[in-house]
């Protein structure tokens, strides 16, 4: 099979290095004679095997025993409806930060369990989409939560700051988890569905400061519980063993490549590279305002619409796949998760090149 990058939002490509692992161990895992989707997760082998991920996603981010990691079903829109059935009480309100879609989506979820508050929205200026600054943020005083998304997938906007609030943050890393370092200690919970930067979809991680837990309503599923789920180790009913499973190898493979050091400095030269062409280019261009662009989804727009579809079928056959751009924004995104390697990027950048000799 020719070389083939696949840049697709989510599900996004995973290592090749873990795949083949997992293909290797499919049927026969360790030797035990059926795959690790056929076992028990009540057996000895498969609570190590979620130990092991647990502690190695510790490691990556410096998780401390103040948090809980939890693995849990519904990806990160279940999530949406977790955190304020856990920590909004009855009658309280929280603060939502909406700077892209799924911000957005997350605010209109929240809204069916109390009074979820727009706090800040994004904008476009000089055509430009851009995040409102922190000091015009109207946070509420009484608020349970402040709510953002530090990296927006479909807009390609990207906080390059932590807020500051005395209120529990509450982020959603779908799209950034693990692509550069932070600290988890300013944060109340952190979630993130796995189909970006940690494997298959349908797994969601939350990372729950404990004091925050023992306050869900009584109305909760008890499968979005997170006191529930931290009792039980994640395994309150079956759990997703197979992506757990999968979030584990690629655990292990971040931690055999440097951590999130190293991927922080991979992600910013492959987002350096790809921007600078764009921004030197006549032929393509970017919408999002320099400060706050996405390291990892990057939209950008041809010269003229009506080549959009040429520039997927030809791409598609140079073997980069997955370019078209989310339908509410148009034009093209390339997501460059930890797993696309630069040479991805480099053979991205060459062919638009082509492309826009050829077609300018």
């Amino acid at each position: 099979m020719s070389k083939v990058f696949n840049f697709c939002a989510g599900p996004a490509m995973l290592p090749a290095d873990v795949m083949q692992q997992a293909q290797q161990e499919y049927v026969n895992w360790h030797g035990k004679g059926c795959s690790i989707m056929e076992m028990s997760h009540r057996g000895a082998d498969y609570i190590q095997v979620a130990q092991e991920a647990e502690q190695a996603l510790r490691d990556l981010m410096n998780i401390s025993d103040e948090y809980a990691v939890l693995f849990m079903h519904g990806g990160g829109r279940g999530q949406f409806a977790a955190v304020p059935l856990n920590i909004l009480p009855e009658g309280g309100q929280a603060d939502y930060v909406v700077n892209g879609s799924w911000s957005k989506s997350a605010l209109a979820e929240a809204q069916k369990y109390g009074q979820a508050n727009l706090a800040a929205d994004y904008y476009s200026e000089d055509g430009k989409r851009s995040i409102t600054p922190f000091e015009q943020w109207q946070l509420s005083k009484d608020a349970a939560y402040v709510h953002y998304c530090p990296n927006e997938t479909v807009d390609g906007l990207e906080f390059d700051y932590i807020p500051q609030t005395d209120k529990p943050l509450v982020a959603d890393m779908s799209s950034c988890i693990l692509s550069r370092e932070i600290d988890v200690n300013k944060f109340g919970i952190i979630y993130a569905g796995a189909q970006k930067n940690i494997g298959p979809s349908g797994l969601a991680i939350a990372i729950v400061r404990k004091d925050l837990m023992g306050k869900a309503r009584q109305a909760t599923p008890s499968i979005y519980d997170y006191q529930i789920q931290a009792k039980a180790d994640s395994m309150y009913n079956t759990p997703p063993t197979y992506a757990w499973y999968l979030a584990g190898l690629v655990f292990k493979w971040l931690k055999t490549n440097g951590g999130i050091s190293a991927m922080e400095a991979q992600n910013k030269l492959k987002a350096e590279k790809l921007y600078s062409y764009i921004d030197n280019s006549e032929f393509y261009h970017n919408q999002v305002e320099t400060r706050y662009r996405s390291r990892m989804n990057v939209p950008f727009m041809l010269k003229d619409d009506a080549l959009n579809s040429l520039f997927l079928q030809q791409s598609e056959a140079a073997g980069l796949l997955a370019l078209k751009g989310h339908r509410s924004v148009g034009g093209m995104r390339a997501s460059i998760y930890n797993a696309m390697p630069v040479e991805g990027v480099d053979a991205l950048i060459e062919f638009m090149q082509t492309f826009a000799v050829k077609n300018g």
